[in-house]
């Protein structure tokens, strides 16, 4: 699941918790009374009746869904970080690619006019719905009105999550069933995995049906993807990285980015100064792909010296924006040049 904005609202927070249910941290009313609140919010946001009464009837609280919240794994010491190859072999392997290629021959029609319109690389489209649901297979079996109730009477990230309680009322104001309303425990839903608040400001309409079915719809969910990147900023014809050369002894701490990242800083120190393809290449770093002279790039060598290296596009950082971990981009792009191949 993957989106950079809940990333970075679960990131930074560890607790231990025992196997009984637990108490909301920051409920400061019963369930049912929060819940009328909710209602009135929804209401006041023009909801309709009839959405609200099916979406909001007989629920109670998911201690489960609480226990995963809090179960998140806090920021990372500085001891080090797990080893780049291991996470790759295993979210970059035989039956990702397999499947990723049958998704791309069996699809190409409709994403070679998907990439045409929003000038995202078919093969960047297809692994994100990989990583995200493998291909459609694995999309969350939590009931997301449920699950964004009890998180938003939590307290502990409410404002987050009544937004996105409300905003699911709005995409289940569209026709769409309780029932088909289901996902990850955290709010996420539908082959890309998209929060209620993103579905309605990105998700598309693919096929020209007047819908923007993301749960089944595989126009609509390439369309939606495509959509998520352009939107991110997305450089038509550019690469989000390529393979790089780096000669024996280079410090590449010498070069280590001076930016105080306010968002996933962790993932933004490891990435070196952004200097154009032809400045590396006067440093002795050479692309093992074409990439030209005048693109700004940042090398990355995350499992240290004499292991593999790349040179990162601003692309890169797009696909950051879908989920802000450097092993999943990492991943996103190495499964979609597999994909292309």
């Amino acid at each position: 699941m993957t989106l950079k904005r809940l990333a970075l609202s679960l990131a930074g927070f560890a607790s231990a918790i025992s196997a009984a249910p637990v108490a909301a941290q920051g409920q400061d009313m019963s369930f049912d009374a929060y819940m009328q609140l909710l209602i009135a919010r929804a209401r006041a946001e023009g909801v309709s009746e009839t959405t609200i009464l099916r979406m909001t009837s007989d629920l109670t609280p998911n201690y489960r869904v609480i226990e995963l919240d809090r179960g998140q794994p806090g920021t990372p010491t500085q001891s080090g970080y797990p080893p780049l190859d291991n996470y790759i072999s295993r979210h970059v392997d035989t039956a990702r690619i397999s499947g990723g290629r049958s998704v791309y021959r069996g699809e190409r029609s409709t994403l070679s006019r998907i990439e045409n319109e929003y000038g995202v690389p078919a093969e960047i489209i297809v692994a994100i719905f990989g990583h995200e649901t493998a291909y459609g297979r694995v999309k969350g079996g939590f009931d997301l009105s449920r699950s964004l109730a009890t998180l938003a009477w939590e307290g502990r990230r409410r404002e987050l999550f009544s937004s996105e309680f409300v905003n699911l009322l709005k995409v289940a104001d569209k026709g769409y069933p309780r029932s088909m309303l289901v996902g990850s425990w955290a709010g996420a839903f539908g082959n890309p995995q998209f929060l209620p608040s993103v579905y309605l400001r990105l998700a598309k309409d693919g096929d020209g049906d007047g819908r923007a079915n993301i749960f089944s719809n595989s126009a609509d969910t390439f369309a939606s993807i495509a959509n998520y990147f352009r939107d991110a900023g997305w450089r038509s014809g550019q690469p989000w990285g390529v393979r790089a050369y780096v000669p024996a002894g280079f410090d590449v701490d010498r070069y280590k980015t001076k930016l105080n990242a306010q968002v996933c800083p962790r993932v933004h120190e490891r990435h070196s100064q952004w200097k154009t393809v032809r400045e590396w290449r006067e440093l002795g770093i050479q692309p093992q792909r074409q990439l030209g002279d005048d693109v700004m790039a940042s090398l990355f060598q995350p499992d240290g010296p004499g292991t593999p290296a790349w040179l990162l596009t601003a692309n890169y950082r797009v696909i950051l924006e879908y989920n802000c971990s450097n092993y999943y981009a990492m991943s996103v792009g190495l499964l979609a040049d597999e994909i292309a191949q």
